[in-house]
């Protein structure tokens, strides 16, 4: 006698029970071993998402602990050597090692590595396009070998090596190099192995263009080199496209000022028919400023995953960015929901512009339902709060580089003149609607002004 057991939604396992000691199993038999079958799927299911939390839990931590030595020193050795130490922990590894590519020579050298035996070390610089490493490298993708021994490709370095997994270290599509981690159990890594191997990878790119620039102003001290990488760091953050969201017309643009500031906006896909809309905005300019964005954004990605509340994401985001950075400064945010399939749209602000939501009707409403900005406090609450969309109804997100415009007689642009300038042209289509308004505050300002980023979303119900 047979039961499948079925844990929300999927066959997970079969409960069998064989040969009854008294006689035939009955439908009595059966139907009991039913309802045993649902009491033992829920069973496995909360094991199962108990050691699923606790593996997050331990994964954030590591991150967050990468993430602020990152923000604390310049010694690409030191965050390198507890990146992989941090890899060990969570997927496992018996060498492994961050190979840095020179492309003009075509080399790609070990910057760090652990696990090799001194007498291979001399077979780990490699060319481009030579063994597994050498491959990621060339093609910029990242890949997992069940068996080396059936990979023409792979060099051995680590003679007891069964499997493999290895991805690129890719800044703004650049490949600065390649983070490879070797395992002496055949098929060790997985889906779930690549996800963690890169996010660590995002913070060895993020800690060796450091390092260069570091580097680049004790040499030369040619400061617009920095903010023109910075500048590039800052733009990997930002979507690449604009969403398709059915019954909704939705559309975010950054123009960023000379100097690098520190505006953020995003589209997070989390299931069908939600979709997370964050706007921030990052105190200071510069470096410093785009290092505690790629913090933010972190932080926010990583909390977004694990399905809380919003205003649970917004609580712990708050607690990460205030032990991550330096006192006096903080970041203004506002993340919110958007149900396309019931159009409501659920946020949190936390201390920034307030939306403005302009309803079919004409009427005025303001986003401003939340807490504090965040890394002000330790341990701030946030409030969260829903918002039913109509037809006709448009939202506006913007950082302060849009309001904090002066004519020439000293006069702001101010949220009136977003709203104005709003009304005016809310019957276009949304990219057409952030055009205009751009123009409006290009137009507003005085000669010598002196421009911040400019953030803008427009978020438009059908």
């Amino acid at each position: 006698m047979a039961v499948p057991l079925i844990g929300r939604g999927q066959m997970i396992g079969v409960v069998e029970a064989v040969n009854k000691l008294d006689g035939d199993f009955t439908q009595a038999d059966l139907d009991a071993l039913v309802g045993l079958a649902s009491q033992f799927a829920v069973a496995i299911d909360n094991a199962n998402l108990y050691r699923t939390a606790k593996r997050r839990a331990v994964e954030q931590q590591l991150l967050y602990e990468v993430s602020k030595t990152l923000s604390s020193t310049l010694n690409i050795d030191e965050v390198l050597k507890q990146i992989l130490g941090s890899l060990r922990k969570v997927v496992g590894f018996d060498a492994g090692g961050v190979f840095l590519v020179k492309e003009a020579e075509g080399d790609i050298l070990p910057a760090y590595s652990e696990g090799y035996e001194p007498e291979h070390e001399a077979r780990l610089p490699l060319k481009i396009g030579q063994g597994l490493v050498g491959w990621v490298a060339s093609a910029g993708e990242a890949v997992i070998v069940p068996d080396v021994a059936k990979d023409d490709r792979y060099v051995s370095a680590h003679p007891e090596t069964r499997s493999e997994i290895v991805a690129p270290v890719k800044i703004d599509g650049r490949v600065l190099g390649v983070l490879n981690l070797e395992s002496n159990q055949p098929d060790k890594y997985d889906k779930n192995s690549l996800e963690l191997v890169d996010a660590f990878a995002s913070h060895a790119a993020i800690s060796i263009e450091r390092a260069y620039l570091h580097g680049k102003r004790l040499e030369s001290k040619r400061i617009e080199e920095q903010l023109a990488i910075a500048r590039q760091i800052q733009a990997t953050f930002l979507p690449e496209s604009q969403p398709v969201t059915e019954g909704y017309d939705i559309s975010g643009v950054n123009i960023p000022s000379e100097e690098v500031g520190g505006d953020y906006f995003d589209f997070i896909k989390i299931v069908d028919y939600q979709t997370g809309i964050s706007i921030a905005d990052v105190s200071g300019k510069g470096i410093p400023a785009s290092l505690i964005m790629a913090s933010f954004r972190a932080s926010l990605l990583a909390e977004i995953r694990n399905n809380y509340a919003i205003r649970t994401i917004c609580k712990k985001v708050n607690s990460l960015l205030y032990e991550s950075v330096e006192q006096g400064n903080y970041v203004t945010a506002f993340y919110g929901v958007l149900d396309s399939k019931n159009d409501i749209l659920t946020f949190s602000n936390c201390g920034h512009n307030r939306p403005i939501l302009l309803r079919s009707d004409g009427s005025i409403e303001s986003l401003k339902e939340g807490g504090i900005a965040l890394a002000v406090m330790p341990d701030s609450d946030y409030d969260e709060h829903a918002v039913f969309l109509q037809p006709g109804d448009i939202v506006v997100f913007y950082t302060d580089g849009v309001t904090e415009v002066n004519d020439s007689e000293g006069r702001e642009f101010g949220q009136d003149g977003l709203i104005k300038a709003l009304k005016q042209y809310r019957q276009l289509p949304s990219q057409e609607i952030q055009r205009r308004l751009i123009e409006e505050v290009k137009g507003f300002a005085c000669r010598d002004h002196v421009f911040d980023d400019l953030t803008i979303i427009i978020l438009k119900k059908m």
